[in-house]
C-alpha cells in the first residue's frame, strides 16, 4: 500500500510540472502572438501618423476653445450668483430695519469691504443712531456709526465735520476702526463692541484690574445680529 501512495504521489507531481511547462509555452505563445499583431496595429498606424496629428491638434485646439469658454461661462454664472445674492440681502435688510435700499446696499456693501459682517453693521448703525445721517452724540459722536472726529482723523487726516456726515465716509470710517478693534481684541467680538462704546484704553483698564468692562451693550448688538442672521456669532463670550 505504501508503494502504491508513492507512486501516485509521484506521478501527481510529474502531472503538475507537465502542466506549469504547457501553461509556459502556451504563455508564450500567447505573447508571441500578441505582439505580432501589435506589431502589425503599430505599422498601420504609422502609416496614417500624419493624418492623425493632424486631427489630434485640431481637436486640441477645439477642445481648448471649448474648456475657455466653459471656464468663461462658469465665471459669469458665478457674477450672476453673487449679484442675486446681495440683491436678496440688500432687501432682506432694508424691509428688516425700515430703511431705504440705497441706505441698505451701502451698509452691506462698505461692510463687506470693511472685513464686516453685514449683520453686525446694520444692528451697530441701529444701535448707535438709529440709522440717522445727521445723528450727534453728547460726546460729539457724529453720524451712521457716531464716530468722533479725533478717531475718524486717525484713518482720514483732512476729515472735517461736515465730510463725516457724508453716508459712505462716516460708514466706511465707522467699520474700519470696529475691525481694528476686532484685531487688537483677538477677534473678541464682545471686548471690541465693548472697545467702540467706552473707548479701547477703558477696557483695557478695566481688564487689567480684574474687572468685567460689559454694560450690555455688546449683548445687545450681538443678539440683535444673530436675529438678523443667525450666522453671526462671537467667537469668545467673556464679557458683555
Amino acid at each position: 500500500m505504501t508503494s502504491t501512495n508513492d507512486s501516485i504521489t509521484h506521478a501527481g507531481r510529474w502531472i503538475e510540472k507537465l502542466l506549469v511547462r504547457g501553461g509556459l509555452l502556451v504563455a508564450a505563445a500567447f505573447l508571441l502572438s500578441a505582439l505580432g499583431g501589435w506589431a502589425e496595429r503599430r505599422e498601420a498606424a504609422a502609416a496614417d501618423s500624419a493624418g492623425a496629428q493632424a486631427t489630434n491638434v485640431a481637436l486640441t485646439t477645439m477642445g481648448a476653445g471649448l474648456t475657455k469658454k466653459l471656464e468663461l461661462a462658469r465665471g459669469e454664472l458665478e457674477v450672476v450668483r453673487m449679484q442675486l445674492e446681495r440683491a436678496q440681502a440688500v432687501v432682506s435688510y432694508s424691509s428688516r430695519y425700515q430703511i431705504p435700499a440705497d441706505l441698505s446696499a451701502a451698509i452691506y456693501d462698505i461692510a463687506l469691504s470693511e472685513g464686516i459682517q453685514p449683520a453686525l453693521a446694520f444692528r451697530l448703525v441701529q444701535v448707535e443712531s438709529n440709522f440717522k445721517r445727521t445723528a450727534r452724540s453728547t460726546a460729539s459722536a457724529l453720524g451712521y456709526t457716531q464716530i468722533q472726529i479725533p478717531t475718524a482723523r486717525h484713518y482720514d487726516r483732512g476729515v472735517t465735520e461736515r465730510k463725516l456726515l457724508e453716508r459712505d465716509v462716516n460708514l466706511r470710517l465707522g467699520f474700519r476702526y470696529l475691525k481694528d478693534l476686532l484685531e487688537q481684541f483677538d477677534h473678541d467680538a464682545h471686548l471690541a463692541l465693548l472697545a467702540y462704546n467706552r473707548g479701547p484704553g477703558r477696557v483695557e483698564q478695566i481688564l487689567a484690574e480684574g474687572g468685567n468692562p460689559g454694560n450690555g451693550y455688546s449683548s445687545s448688538i450681538l443678539r440683535g445680529a444673530r436675529a438678523a442672521a443667525p450666522e453671526v456669532r462671537a467667537q469668545r463670550g467673556t464679557s458683555n
